[in-house]
């Protein structure tokens, strides 16, 4: 092969060129046509693997109208509980050939650009919505058109989406009742400015409440980072009461909450209980081993992915809402509450 064909970017002549057949013989192998004979078939893939050659996704979008992608916007790229999340979606997109594009609102919009601009521009045949993304003009007038499921957060409704998330109240329920269960009443929550951890403290004092526990309610604001884990768990030791178990809106919180246990010098968990939320890896490392509510987020996935395909295959079906009960994975962070 000539080295100035080895530089340039093959085209589906060239394939046909090098393996001498036609055009139409080569589009035949690659959308995998039994009525080419083995030996043609072999020679046209000899010449594909020669000259590395890909086939235009462009060419294919405008013969088949559809670009074969789903655009999945994340409201954190750099929150553990996508993961799970993620790995479900991809065991039942992958399975239908179909390529995932991630985008963090943060990173993906120009100034002055909604973030979901970039996912209409490569024309995506579907949309994920995972976590508290706001919700502007522009991401109503795409999910109006474009097949959409939100997965993960019940924080905001987009009327032609479904919804698949977890039953955030019933997480944090039995995370409470575990903790009362343990003989613990001081329970405070690390809460955040977002729907879901609204949800689990509205449960918190709801349970609270029920068991007569009013005076213990305290709910503390962080912004879901470890470092204002850590500050909001030194700002309940040094107001003077140090809460015996303390429920936190997600993992990372509660390895803050951790951390700042360690520097006062309580124990965790003969002295300090601790859950968080979400049983993400962080949860399962052995040294922190924190008990923690799963969302059984690559189930979330899953659902998600049927869903769209579904709605994908017909954009008219009614709205729909998953609710997933979720788990509490008990480990070594809680443990029945001090004696006096």
């Amino acid at each position: 092969m000539k080295r100035q064909e080895a530089a340039k970017r093959a085209t589906i002549n060239d394939v046909a060129r090098v393996a001498g057949v036609s055009r139409a013989l080569v589009s035949l192998v690659l959308r995998g046509s039994p009525k080419v004979s083995a030996e043609r078939k072999q020679a046209v893939e000899e010449a594909i693997a020669a000259l590395d050659y890909r086939p235009s996704n462009a060419a294919r979008w405008l013969a088949s109208g559809r670009t074969r992608i789903v655009g999945v916007l994340l409201d954190d790229l750099a929150n553990p509980w996508f993961v799970e999340m993620l790995d479900g979606l991809q065991s039942v997109l992958g399975e239908k050939n179909l390529r995932m594009v991630l985008g963090d609102p943060t990173y993906l919009a120009r100034p002055g650009e909604s973030p979901v601009s970039a996912f209409m521009e490569l024309r995506v045949d579907g949309l994920i919505i995972a976590g508290d993304v706001r919700p502007d003009d522009n991401l109503l007038r795409a999910t109006a058109h474009t097949p959409t499921v939100v997965a993960g957060v019940r924080a905001f409704e987009l009327p032609t989406a479904d919804l698949v998330t977890n039953d955030d109240v019933a997480g944090a329920r039995s995370a409470v009742e575990h903790l009362i269960g343990l003989g613990h009443r001081d329970i405070a929550y690390l809460s955040a400015p977002t729907g879901s951890a609204a949800l689990r403290a509205s449960a918190y004092q709801d349970i609270m409440r029920r068991q007569g526990l009013e005076e213990f309610i305290r709910v503390v604001q962080t912004d879901l980072s470890e470092h204002s884990g850590f500050e909001a768990m030194n700002s309940l030791i040094d107001g003077g009461r140090t809460p015996t178990a303390v429920l936190a809106a997600n993992d990372i919180l509660a390895v803050g909450a951790l951390s700042a246990a360690d520097d006062h010098g309580i124990d965790v968990p003969s002295q300090l209980s601790l859950i968080g939320y979400d049983n993400t890896y962080l949860a399962a490392i052995r040294h922190l081993s924190l008990t923690s509510v799963d969302p059984v987020s690559r189930d979330v996935g899953i659902r998600a992915a049927q869903l769209l395909l579904e709605r994908m295959d017909d954009p008219s079906l009614p709205q729909r809402t998953h609710v997933l009960p979720p788990r509490l994975v008990v480990r070594r962070s809680t443990a029945p509450a001090p004696t006096a």
